[in-house]
C-alpha cells in the first residue's frame, strides 16, 4: 500500500500541542496584553463587514477603519465613564447582594444533604451533613476572602488596557491586508501555493469561530433570558447574557453560569426547590440544543482539529493558564494547527522542495553568470 503524504498526522498532532501550550503558557505572564488583543481579534471580525461595505461606497480603507474604530472607541469610553462610579458605588450593596447568594446557596446545599441522609443510612452514620457543610463553609470563606478579592483586583488593573482594544483593531482594519502582503513577499515560490492555503485558512479558522462564538452567545442570551423570564427569576435578561458569556470558557463555563443563576434562585425562592430545579433543567435543555443544533450551525467545524487532539488541547490550557487557557486553547490551537499542518505538508512533499532547489540553483548561475574567469 502506497503512503500518502499528509500533514495531517500524529506527528503534526504532537507538534500543535507543544507550540500551543508554550504559547499558552507565555500569554500567562502577559494577560494585560492578551486579553485586550483578543478583543481586539474579535473585534476585528465584527466590524470588518462594516469597513468593507464603507470601502465598496467608496470610501478609502484608511478612512473607513478609522471611521469604525474611532466610533467604537468614543462609544467604550462613553458607556466606561459612567459605568466606573456607578460600579464604585453600587461595591456596598453588591458586596451584601453576593452574601445573601452564597448564604441562599449554602441553605440548599444544607437542605439537599440533610434530605439525602433521610434516604440513605449509611450516609447519616458517616455523617454525611456535617462534613460537608463545614467544607462547604470553609471553602466559601477561602472562595469570597482570597480568589474573588484576586480576581475583582485583576480585573480592576486590566480595565484601563481594555482600552487597547479598539487602538488594535483598528490597525488590523486597516493594516491587515498590507501585513499580509509583506509575509506572503518573503515566500519562496515554490512555496507560495501552500502559504497561500495556510494564510486562507488561518483567517478563516478565526474569523468562523468568533463570528459563530458571538452568534452563539446571542442565542443562548436570548434562550436563557426568555426562560428564566418564565421561570420568574429577576433580572432574568442580565444573567442570561451573563450566563452566555461564561460559555465562552469550554467544559466548566456552563456550569459556572448555571451556579449563578442557581444561587439566585436559592436565595429569592428559599421556599420553593422546583424553581432551582426548573433553572437546571433549562440549562441542560439548551445547553442540549447547542450541542445538537447550535454550535453546527455557528461555529461548526472552524476549527479542523481531531476531536482527540481537541479535548487534550482544552484540559491542558485550562491546566497551564487557568480561565485564560480555556478561553484561548481552541482557536490557538486551530491557528497552530493550520500553520503546522501546511509546513508539514511541505516537508512531507518532495516536489516542492525539489522545486525550491532548483529555482536557488537557478538564481545562483544567473548571478555568477557573468563572474566566470
Amino acid at each position: 500500500m502506497k503512503k500518502t503524504p499528509s500533514g495531517f498526522g500524529p506527528l503534526t498532532w504532537l507538534t500543535t500541542i507543544v507550540i500551543t501550550t508554550l504559547l499558552l503558557v507565555a500569554a500567562t505572564k502577559a494577560l494585560w496584553l492578551v486579553v485586550p488583543f483578543l478583543l481586539a481579534i474579535i473585534l476585528y471580525y465584527l466590524l470588518y463587514p462594516i469597513v468593507l461595505r464603507l470601502i465598496l461606497g467608496g470610501v478609502a480603507r484608511e478612512a473607513a477603519a478609522a471611521l469604525v474604530a474611532g466610533g467604537v472607541t468614543v462609544l467604550a469610553v462613553a458607556i466606561m465613564i459612567p459605568l466606573v462610579p456607578w460600579l464604585i458605588a453600587q461595591s456596598v450593596s453588591g458586596e451584601e447582594t453576593l452574601f445573601r447568594y452564597l448564604e441562599g446557596g449554602r441553605v440548599l446545599i444544607d437542605r439537599t444533604l440533610l434530605a439525602l441522609e433521610s434516604q440513605f443510612a449509611f450516609l447519616k452514620r458517616l455523617d454525611f451533613h456535617a462534613e460537608m457543610s463545614r467544607k462547604a463553609t470553609e471553602f466559601g470563606n477561602v472562595f469570597v476572602q482570597k480568589q474573588l478579592a484576586d480576581a475583582l483586583n485583576g480585573a480592576a488593573t486590566w480595565l484601563p488596557s481594555l482600552l487597547l482594544a479598539p487602538f488594535f483593531a483598528f490597525f488590523f482594519l486597516r493594516d491587515g491586508r498590507q501585513f499580509v502582503t509583506l509575509l506572503l513577499n518573503e515566500v519562496p515560490n515554490a512555496f507560495f501555493e501552500r502559504t497561500i492555503y495556510m494564510v486562507d485558512r488561518v483567517n478563516a479558522t478565526a474569523r468562523n469561530y468568533f463570528q459563530g462564538l458571538l452568534k452563539l452567545t446571542v442565542i443562548d442570551s436570548l434562550l436563557l433570558a426568555f426562560g428564566l423570564w418564565l421561570i420568574g427569576i429577576p433580572g432574568a435578561l442580565l444573567l442570561g447574557v451573563i450566563a452566555a458569556i461564561f460559555e465562552w470558557v469550554p467544559v466548566v463555563g456552563m456550569i459556572l453560569g448555571c451556579v449563578l443563576v442557581v444561587l439566585v434562585a436559592a436565595a429569592d425562592f428559599p421556599n420553593d426547590p422546583w424553581v432551582v430545579y426548573a433553572v437546571v433543567a433549562l440549562f441542560v435543555a439548551v445547553r442540549m440544543l447547542d450541542n445538537f443544533l447550535f454550535i453546527p450551525l455557528t461555529i461548526g467545524r472552524s476549527i479542523q482539529m481531531h476531536p482527540l487532539p481537541t479535548v487534550l488541547m482544552v484540559f491542558i490550557g485550562g491546566a497551564v493558564a487557568g480561565v485564560a487557557g480555556l478561553i484561548l486553547a481552541l482557536p490557538l490551537a486551530g491557528v497552530v494547527s493550520a500553520v503546522v499542518g501546511t509546513a508539514a505538508g511541505i516537508v512531507y512533499d518532495p516536489r516542492l522542495r525539489a522545486r525550491n532547489r532548483f529555482a536557488k540553483a537557478l538564481q545562483l548561475r544567473r548571478a555568477t553568470a557573468d563572474l566566470s574567469p
